[in-house]
């Protein structure tokens, strides 16, 4: 479990937004069961849940047991759109500075009538 929880770690303080590791399998004899670990702040549903979250799959045969190992990354918006995602979520929110108008005096304050 400690494991899981310093992966997740390690892959939020690398860059990503979120990150999901779930494993299930046997551990020590037991019956089977999953473990998940969430880190960050991660989407679940919508359209950008389809292509904003990288999926891996592992499998792995040992041998007594069966683990399988499944990881959900989220990364974070990309300005230059090298790395991470090409746009923003549908729910980000930028503001914008007013812009400083010109503004001439009334033509009483100037000293014409």
């Amino acid at each position: 479990m400690e494991g899981l929880l310093w992966c997740a770690q390690v892959i939020v303080e690398s860059g990503a937004k979120a990150c999901e590791v779930m494993v299930s399998g046997q551990f020590c004899r037991q019956r089977t069961k999953s473990v998940k670990v969430v880190d960050g702040l991660r989407i679940h549903s919508g359209g950008p849940f389809n292509y904003d979250i990288d999926t891996a799959v592992y499998h792995m045969m040992l041998r007594q047991v069966m683990l399988g190992i499944k990881v959900k990354i989220m990364l974070s918006w990309d300005p230059s759109c090298t790395t991470g995602l090409t746009k923003h979520l549908p729910d980000h929110v930028s503001i914008v500075e007013p812009k400083m108008r010109y503004c001439p005096l009334p033509l009483s304050q100037n000293g014409r009538v």
